[in-house]
């Protein structure tokens, strides 16, 4: 049944039956012709804690899917082999001597964490950010079980919310899984100490501490884009692996253009030109500017994708 038979209301209205316009005026209308009571929790009766309860069976099961636990143990275990290399070849090089951040961590094993995102952003991250998310609406309509959830019935716009929320909830898990096992790998094989900043200057270990939170909250929150592009391609088509494509490839696009100088002018509204800017945070006198306008970037994405998404969802018919 398609769903653009379901009224504004969100309940559904048979056709009326052969014959049904000749009742006569004292027979009793045929049960057909009724419109059907609206379904509890429906957008005509708000049942208490409903829209909580279909949020946490979407965390349960886009947390709990195989598919995605596997994702973020893939995750996970790049700052463990990270440091394993590290630890059994830092004998062979001089101390602080490296590509990007990685170089710091044998000083500090605190750095593992900052290292391992380093090495996760350009591919890995966006990678299995874009897989979760392109999988939200299509890999629904693919298994055959949008409908149902529709015909519940579930509005469209709360359902979209909560694909949205369960999403953004994947992205963080997996940008803190890099940053847990970083901490407990770097303090492990390394130790933890005051931390020497980019600009030379140092701080104590709890000062340090907070500003690598702040790189980890910094790089969830530039991830969001990203997941509102997965979100808006996933309504586009109903084959998962077309949307999570389509997601990988608007993120390396963006990353091809924010390295060819003659785009300057539009590097700052790029999806990825603000993602590394979460260095700012290792600096003694970290560029607020620049931080807010990479978060900025990031809501303007959120914004646009995001009412896409929403004008897709809510008035294309969903035949599976």
């Amino acid at each position: 049944m398609s769903l653009a038979d379901e009224t504004p209301s969100g309940t559904l209205t048979p056709q009326p039956t052969a014959g049904s316009e000749r009742q006569s005026p004292g027979s009793r209308p045929d049960a057909s012709l009724r419109p059907l009571e609206p379904s509890a929790g429906g957008p005509d009766e708000r049942v208490p804690g409903a829209f909580g309860r279909l949020l946490r069976s979407e965390l349960r099961l886009v947390l709990g899917r195989r598919r995605n636990v596997i994702l973020l143990s893939g995750l996970a275990a790049v700052p463990l082999l990270l440091a394993l290399v590290l630890f059994l070849t830092r004998s062979s090089q001089s101390a602080g001597e490296g590509p990007g951040f990685v170089g710091r961590v044998t000083e500090n094993g605190l750095f593992l964490v900052v290292a391992a995102i380093f090495v996760c952003l350009p591919f890995l991250l966006p990678l299995t950010i874009a897989i979760a998310s392109g999988d939200a609406i299509a890999g629904e309509a693919s298994a055959g079980t949008l409908r149902y959830l529709l015909v519940v019935p579930v509005p469209r716009t709360r359902l979209l919310v909560v694909k949205a929320l369960a999403a953004l909830a994947f992205a963080g898990s997996a940008v803190l899984a890099i940053a847990i096992v970083g901490l407990v790998a770097g303090a492990g094989f390394f130790g933890l100490h005051d931390v020497v900043l980019l600009s030379g200057d140092t701080v104590s270990l709890g000062a340090g501490a907070l500003r690598i939170a702040g790189v980890v909250v910094y790089v969830a929150l530039s991830m969001t884009g990203l997941v509102a592009v997965g979100l808006f391609f996933s309504t586009l088509t109903e084959v998962p692996v077309a949307a999570m494509a389509a997601t990988v490839i608007t993120a390396i696009v963006s990353g091809v253009l924010d390295a060819l100088p003659a785009l300057h002018a539009i590097h700052p509204w790029l999806l990825t030109h603000h993602w590394l800017d979460f260095a700012e945070l290792l600096r003694i006198q970290p560029d607020w500017r620049t931080l807010a306008s990479g978060l900025g970037v990031q809501a303007a994405w959120i914004v646009i994708f995001s009412t896409l998404a929403w004008a897709r969802f809510t008035s294309a018919d969903v035949s599976s």
